[in-house]
């Protein structure tokens, strides 16, 4: 993956811009010796703003660009002029990106639709300058506010690749072949495990001008979820699959036993994934012939639609693609597609990324760090005043 242009998971530093201070000019001209408070406002800091970009598929940009900050806000001036706002910044992502809080885990947001914004991190609001202090008894306040402090996150985002059918099955199982016989896509396929090493996408033709989506990803085995073979990294682009295809091999010694643990494997990563609905397709079919066929229909799975296919061959593809339509356009299947992100937990992380060392230039430091828009206010506001704040 280290020489792949897909990258599907980076971690990066933002940092929101400072809010400029209010000035506490007072204004000075020829003839007016005492012409009053009129200091402007600061400006805001800027923002870190999430975009979605349909034109995007790899989160590549974002390794070269580890470190993301909003210009700060300008102070503000005489004569009551604002100070200026800081530039925001913007993240430009693949529709499908999820955000995580790096040092947590927890869920942030996630990026669902071409040209979506979110604001990640929002820039201080700027201070006040005196000129709004002045009372009838308070003619010459001789402060203002300063700005709000910048927001610094360090941040990981995830992308799920969306696809109608997500293939689930273990090494040479038969996933790369399936999806390029019934689709466009050219995705690596050889004789030795692991070949697919990184997720991949195919539209399927259907009936008339209809088409799916389906995904691919690197096949799993027992035990990936302790970190055997690829682990469940790649796990995260099935979760916006509306159908699970598994696929399991004819030569199969236990089919049933395969796909309880194909099943267990994917409960391990995320619970809600053994929710969706899923079809059993058993490949390789070709090596058996009528009587084969009925004894391991006698082994499958219970309660679980299972088609016998050949890639090769073409032998069950066309039921395949009815049966796999039919589950996608359900109403049951429609209802109950829901979306709970996972908390990103030490399974889920790549290491070379945790591991990775922010050399970032240090914020300077103030005392307002942890104040919140209300206690900002009440401490730096004038009690007689009677200008509203927001």
């Amino acid at each position: 993956m280290a020489d792949s242009n897909f990258i599907d998971y980076v971690k990066i530093l933002c940092r929101s811009g400072k809010g400029g201070a209010g000035s506490r000019h007072f204004h000075r001209a020829k003839y007016i010796p005492k012409g009053g408070p009129d200091g402007g406002d600061g400006g805001r800091g800027g923002h870190i703003i999430l975009r979605g970009n349909r034109h995007m598929w790899t989160l590549l940009p974002l390794r070269y660009r580890r470190h993301v900050f909003a210009t700060n806000g300008q102070s503000g001036g005489e004569n009551r002029s604002s100070g200026k706002d800081g530039e925001d910044q913007i993240i430009e992502v693949p529709v499908g990106t999820t955000v995580f809080d790096a040092e947590t885990g927890d869920f942030l947001c996630e990026i669902t639709e071409d040209g979506e914004e979110i604001k990640l991190l929002r820039g201080g609001k700027g201070g006040l300058g005196n000129w709004h202090f002045a009372t009838a008894t308070n003619r010459a306040p001789r402060y203002a506010q300063p700005g709000q402090p910048s927001i610094e996150k360090a941040v990981v985002l995830e992308l799920k690749l969306l696809g109608d059918v997500g293939l689930v099955g273990f090494p040479n199982a038969g996933k790369s072949t399936l999806l390029s016989a019934i689709s466009a896509a050219k995705p690596k396929i050889a004789d030795y495990p692991f070949t697919t090493m990184e997720p991949s996408l195919g539209i399927v033709d259907y009936r008339g001008d209809r088409s799916f989506v389906m995904a691919d990803i690197p096949g799993i085995i027992e035990g990936a979820s302790e970190g055997k073979g690829l682990g469940l990294r790649f796990l995260r682009h099935i979760e916006r699959n509306a159908v699970l295809l598994f696929m399991i091999p004819a030569d199969s010694d236990d089919i049933r036993r395969d796909y309880e643990v194909l099943l267990n494997e994917l409960k391990e990563f995320n619970p809600e994934l053994a929710d969706k609905s899923r079809v059993l397709a058993i490949s390789k079919s070709d090596m058996l012939d009528d009587e084969l066929r009925e004894e391991l229909a006698k082994e499958l799975p219970d309660g679980v639609p299972t088609v016998f296919i050949s890639a090769v061959t073409g032998q069950g593809l066309t039921e395949l693609k009815d049966l796999l339509w039919r589950e996608i356009n359900s109403e049951e299947n429609k209802n109950n597609f829901t979306i709970t992100h996972r908390k990103l937990d030490i399974r889920h992380r790549v290491q070379e990324e945790d591991d990775f060392i922010f050399e970032q230039e240090e914020p300077e430091e103030d005392d307002f760090s942890n104040m919140t828009d209300e206690d900002w206010n009440e401490e730096f506001w004038d009690e007689e005043s009677t200008v509203n704040p927001d």
